[in-house]
């Protein structure tokens, strides 16, 4: 389930600016053309422009049109009579029909196909629907078009790939929605909007985030935008509720996130985000002097860490002791009589790391030398 807004959160410029074309939007029937990046909140414009509108006690329908095969889309939109293809056993509505007084939603309709925008394109000329199968106009429909895409159109239609009277059609009522990035102000808005939504579908008390996680999060760049960030939120609620979220943390989970969801990452940046969360829980043993169980134990036993962010840990602390596991304990703020529940752990879970005895830091921290 993904909590859902009756407003659009943020005060930031760009979003007011939003907001406002989405007021005239509500104010008419023109059809409106919804452009952004992925993730920025189309849908969630679409349906505040259809909840502000006159037809708001009526459907509003969805399509994504980039997730039908054009073999089903036409289908899909205009129904089809029974036994026009395999399958067909009735005739059957399409989302056109269903949205009939009400609006349809039609996302990434930069992916059409040049003949589906062919049929789209004489339907918002004539409003007329002729299902699949059947040799002549089924019925006329009233239906407001709301469109979206992350494709940059103008460039399409340059290409060949999108039709230029379709493209006009379109775009009466143009909305542009900018990334996160561009409107950071709204960031902190957005974070207590989708703790407060979590926390009720989970029914949990909401993690306390720190003004310095926080201010962390504004300053990350959000590739995915709102939907990345309710996502990090979403994980953020689960693993920790009613716990106090550090800037550490933030940069451990976010580091998490984009290595497992960014398919397109290159593998360096990924190890890049493993440094980086390694030498944030090395830094608060060996300087802030936290334990080993609660720093690394914990969060790897909830998978808030991976074995290899446990690995780089180990590797990093193994450099000042040359390869000394039993050094690890005073380095890492562990009794001396946790050695043996500490190897068993490493043995457990395969966070041993092999390490040359030369391996040696110039400076060990806390004024520990390394050991011979």
């Amino acid at each position: 389930m993904i909590p859902t807004s009756d407003a659009l959160v943020g005060t930031s410029l760009p979003i007011r600016a939003v907001r406002d074309e989405m007021t005239y939007a509500a104010k008419s029937d023109a059809k409106v053309l919804i452009t952004g990046e992925s993730g920025v909140g189309k849908e969630v414009v679409a349906r505040l422009i259809h909840s502000d509108s006159a037809r708001k006690t009526q459907p509003f329908v969805t399509v994504n049109c980039a997730g039908v095969p054009e073999s089903l889309l036409e289908s899909e939109l205009f129904g089809h009579e029974r036994g026009s293809f395999t399958g067909a056993y009735r005739d059957r509505a399409g989302f056109l029909e269903q949205a009939d007084g009400g609006t349809i939603f039609m996302d990434e309709v930069g992916e059409m196909t040049a003949r589906m925008q062919v049929v789209l394109l004489r339907f918002l000329e004539t409003g007329e629907i002729q299902r699949v199968g059947s040799d002549r106009p089924h019925a006329r429909v009233n239906a407001r078009v709301i469109a979206a895409t992350n494709r940059n159109l103008s460039n399409r239609i340059g290409t060949g790939d999108f039709r230029e009277d379709l493209y006009y059609r379109l775009n009466v009522v143009h909305i542009w929605i900018p990334p996160l990035r561009e409107r950071r102000d709204d960031i902190p808005a957005l974070l207590h909007h989708f703790l407060g939504a979590y926390a009720r579908q989970y029914g949990v008390d909401a993690p306390h985030v720190s003004s310095e996680a926080e201010a962390s999060l504004a300053q990350y760049a959000w590739p995915g935008n709102v939907r990345e960030l309710r996502n990090f939120v979403e994980r953020l609620t689960v693993r920790k509720a009613n716990t106090l979220v550090s800037a550490a943390d933030v940069a451990l989970m976010i580091g998490r996130q984009r290595e497992a969801t960014d398919g397109s990452a290159p593998a360096a940046d990924a190890t890049t985000a493993r440094e980086a969360g390694a030498d944030t829980l090395f830094h608060r043993m060996v300087d802030e002097e936290e334990c080993f169980w609660q720093v690394v134990h914990e969060p790897f036993m909830s998978r808030d860490i991976t074995r290899d962010d446990v690995r780089t840990v180990i590797r990093k602390g193994l450099s000042y002791t040359s390869g000394n596991y039993k050094q690890l304990l005073p380095l890492f703020n562990m009794d001396e009589r946790d050695y043996k529940r500490f190897l068993n752990f490493l043995h457990k879970y395969a966070c041993t790391v092999p390490m040359p005895r030369h391996a040696l830091v110039a400076n060990a921290p806390r004024g520990m030398a390394p050991v011979a």
